[in-house]
């Protein structure tokens, strides 16, 4: 039962978003005897800024989840971001701290970079190419960064949202040897698709696998089909993976972190996920 003392955590997305966070948090908040829930809340673009303000005027709130497309609009509504949310431009997740005030952040990109340490790869002094620079590819560049790659390449279609990643990085790790402007993934140790290509089973692939060394980690984050055609690809070029879904629940612990609920592993998220797809 929900009281005013039950801890909440709003999950902030568009009216027609499907949430599926409370089918992951409130099973595991429940299995820990924590009084604790997600609350899945649709809110409209144009009335979000106060909304959220209303939001956080409540005497249980602890935080929120952040989804499209309110992830950008979070950050001019709180006190203070982390580097990983200014390097993105985005935040999606928000903690009322003891004082009051609000920090945000954005965890996408260390979903993917603890899926990577869990699989036995170390991104630090590597050569990394992202490619898509947007709300995906944008947080794991963010990501990537401060867990110590030593260059990190970026592609994108759009060549001024690259060029605008890269500035960012650069300020915030000027020692980071950052590149744009190709996809060619020979040379670089991981590979991360970020893009949408990859939805659809007539997409063209991101990269041309041809130019993958059987060395290279490669990382995907469409989560609509597990192993991709892109993945699959790879993999016959006996390259290691990481599956879009491996993100997500490799997120979820770091949430719980920043929330102040402490922590849980992948597998333990699973084994109480009411979300059919877990």
């Amino acid at each position: 039962m929900i009281s005013g003392t039950t801890t909440l955590i709003a999950h902030l997305g568009y009216p027609t978003h499907s949430f599926k966070a409370p089918l992951v948090y409130n099973p595991w908040f429940q299995e820990r005897g924590i009084d604790a829930v997600v609350v899945p809340m649709g809110v409209r673009a144009g009335d979000y800024p106060d909304f959220f303000r209303a939001l956080f005027s409540l005497t249980n709130i602890r935080g929120a989840l952040v989804t499209m497309p309110h992830k950008v609009t979070t950050t001019e509504l709180v006190d203070d971001l982390s580097p990983t949310a200014r390097v993105a431009g985005a935040a999606n997740a928000v903690v009322r701290r003891e004082d009051g005030t609000l920090l945000a952040d954005q965890f996408d990109g260390t979903g993917f970079v603890r899926g990577l340490l869990r699989k036995g790869f170390d991104p630090r002094g590597t050569r990394a190419l992202v490619v898509g620079n947007g709300g995906v590819g944008s947080p794991i560049a963010a990501s990537l960064a401060e867990a110590g790659v030593g260059a990190l390449g970026l592609f994108d279609p759009d060549a001024a949202a690259s060029r605008g990643l890269a500035g960012r990085l650069v300020e915030h790790y000027p020692e980071l040897e950052v590149g744009t402007g190709s996809a060619d993934p020979a040379g670089y140790d991981l590979v991360v698709n970020a893009s949408p290509l990859g939805m659809g089973d007539d997409d063209p692939l991101p990269v041309d696998v041809t130019r993958l060394a059987p060395t290279t980690f490669v990382g995907e984050v469409v989560m609509r089909q597990e192993f991709t055609p892109f993945l699959q690809a790879a993999q016959a070029r006996g390259c290691p993976v990481q599956i879009g879904k491996d993100m997500l629940y490799e997120q979820i612990p770091a949430y719980l972190e920043f929330f102040g609920f402490g922590s849980a592993t992948p597998d333990e998220l699973r084994a109480v996920s009411l979300a059919e797809d877990a």
